[in-house]
């Protein structure tokens, strides 16, 4: 659902044959894949996560995939052109230790570009609050909330990259935010996330089953005009020298 977005920003930045990048968090092999064929086969595309099963069976064409925890391992290599992370560091506590550390993986005048969700800037599942089952949406995505603040989970960390990357001694520093109003995606993602918190929701008293039995089944009829937390992109470039 991001993957526009994301393209348009590496677009913007420049990215092109030769050069050497790095996908944080890789997750899907498609941002990857894309890095890899924008670069070249005189560039270098490394994708890493702490589980790489989704990024497929066979390797992506021109993608070295690792297994690493950002958090603990050194870098898979220094003087990066592009390091790009999406939707990883706001779960993370030492989030801006590990910005820091994908900072010095640059290469002088290389780009960091960090998107990552502000779910207190628009915190509802349905902006228009037209009947009960958007009001249902909206309380759910409330308690789902709940559950990432109590895992330490930054909500309104999206809006501080700008600060975050002027902090790092990063120039030409920019940033802006995208969320959809309505897209289909977003009650696949919605119920992928209510079944993975399902018992948790529950077990907090943040709902019942019943009441996640209704919601899952009001999502598979697309009668929701469903959105997701804004995705904050932000991007900056260490200096020349």
């Amino acid at each position: 659902m991001f993957d526009p977005v994301t393209f348009r920003h590496l677009d913007a930045v420049g990215v092109g044959p030769g050069w050497r990048c790095w996908e944080v968090g890789a997750g899907r092999p498609e941002v990857a894949a894309w890095m890899a064929e924008r670069v070249g086969p005189t560039g270098s595309v490394v994708a890493t996560d702490i589980d790489v099963t989704w990024m497929g069976t066979c390797p992506t064409p021109g993608v070295r995939i690792l297994e690493h925890d950002v958090t603990t391992d050194p870098a898979p290599g220094h003087s990066f052109d592009l390091v790009h992370v999406r939707l990883v560091l706001v779960h993370l506590p030492g989030r801006a230790q590990v910005a820091a550390a994908l900072a010095a993986a640059l290469r002088p005048g290389g780009w960091l570009v960090i998107e990552d969700a502000d779910p207190a800037l628009q915190p509802l599942a349905c902006v228009d609050e037209r009947g009960p089952d958007e009001a249902l949406a909206n309380r759910i995505r409330a308690g789902f909330r709940s559950l990432m603040a109590s895992r330490g989970v930054d909500l309104a960390f999206g809006r501080t990259l700008p600060g975050l990357l002027r902090g790092l001694g990063l120039l030409d520093v920019g940033a802006d935010g995208y969320f959809p109003l309505t897209d289909p995606r977003s009650a696949v993602l919605e119920r992928a996330t209510v079944e993975h918190v399902r018992g948790e929701l529950v077990s907090a008293g943040l709902a019942t089953d019943a009441e996640i039995d209704r919601y899952l089944a009001v999502l598979d009829s697309g009668a929701l005009d469903l959105t997701t937390a804004p995705l904050v992109s932000a991007w900056g470039r260490r200096p020349d020298s």
